[in-house]
C-alpha cells in the first residue's frame, strides 16, 4: 500500500507467494488487494521446490519446514528483484524484530524495511488512518508457517502486551524492576526480555575476528573518504 501510494503501482510488482492449497483465503485476499491497489501481481506457487527438498531430507518438525518456505519464498523474491531490477521491500515491524519473530535469510531479508520502526500495533493504527479495508487489517497475524498457525499463539503472548513490554525497555529505558511495579507479570517481561537477548544475531552480520587495523563492520562502516 504504501509503495503503491509512493512510488505509483506502475512501478510496484506483488508477488503472491504460497504453499500448495493451503493458504487459498489468502491467495484471494492477496489478489483482491492487488487489484485495488491497481498493481501488478504473480502468483508462485513453491510446493514443487519444497517437497522436492523434504522428500530428499524428510522432518517431522514444523518450524524446519516453515523455515524452508519462507527462505524458499525470499530465493525467488530476490531472483524478481535482479530480474526486473527492482527493490525488496520488508514486512517486518520492530515487534518482530526485537522479538526475532523471524526467518533470519527468509522474510527478514530485504533491500529497504519501511515498517521496522513501528510497533505492531502502531502498524494497525497506520493501516486504519490509511484506509486500508477492515478484511485486510482485521486478518489474524500469521507467518503462514503450518495451517492455523498464529503469531500470537506461537509466542504465548498477544501483541498489545508485547508492544506495552517494549516499548519500556527500548524506547524509554525503563528497567525490568519498574516495568515488573507497574502492573506486568515477571514471567512475562523477563520471557520477552529472553527473546530479545536470543534473537540478537538475527539484527546483526556475522561477527568477524578482526585481524587488521580496518575490519569490516567495525573499524570501516561507509566509504565515506575516498571522493575528497
Amino acid at each position: 500500500f504504501l509503495a503503491a501510494k509512493a512510488l505509483k503501482p506502475s512501478n510496484v510488482i506483488g508477488l503472491i507467494i504460497p504453499y500448495g492449497e493451503t493458504f487459498s483465503k489468502d491467495v484471494k485476499d492477496a489478489q483482491e488487494f492487488s487489484r485495488l491497489l491497481k498493481i501488478k501481481s504473480r502468483i508462485i506457487n513453491i510446493s514443487p521446490m519444497v517437497d522436492s527438498y523434504f522428500s530428499s531430507y524428510p522432518t517431522e518438525n514444523r518450524v524446519l519446514k516453515g523455515n524452508k518456505m519462507a527462505r524458499e519464498r525470499m530465493s525467488i523474491l530476490y531472483d524478481f528483484s535482479a530480474r526486473e531490477k527492482a527493490l525488496i521491500l520488508g514486512t517486518s515491524n520492530k515487534t518482530e524484530l526485537l522479538l526475532g519473530y523471524g526467518t533470519i535469510h527468509g522474510d527478514m531479508a530485504c533491500g529497504i524495511n519501511p515498517l521496522g520502526d513501528l510497533y505492531k500495533t502502531q502498524i494497525r493504527q497506520l493501516a486504519e488512518y490509511l484506509g486500508i479495508p477492515e478484511k485486510i487489517r482485521k486478518k489474524i497475524p500469521s507467518a503462514g508457517l503450518w495451517i492455523g498457525q498464529t503469531d500470537e499463539d506461537e509466542i504465548g503472548l498477544p501483541y498489545d502486551e508485547i508492544d506495552k513490554i517494549l516499548y519500556q525497555l527500548v524506547d524509554k529505558r525503563t528497567s525490568k524492576k519498574d516495568i515488573i511495579a507497574s502492573g506486568f507479570k515477571k514471567e512475562t517481561v523477563e520471557k520477552i526480555i529472553s527473546l530479545i537477548k536470543n534473537s540478537e544475531f538475527k539484527r546483526k552480520l556475522p561477527p568477524i575476528p578482526k585481524m587488521s587495523s580496518r575490519s569490516v563492520g567495525h573499524d570501516f562502516l561507509f566509504p565515506f573518504d575516498w571522493d575528497k
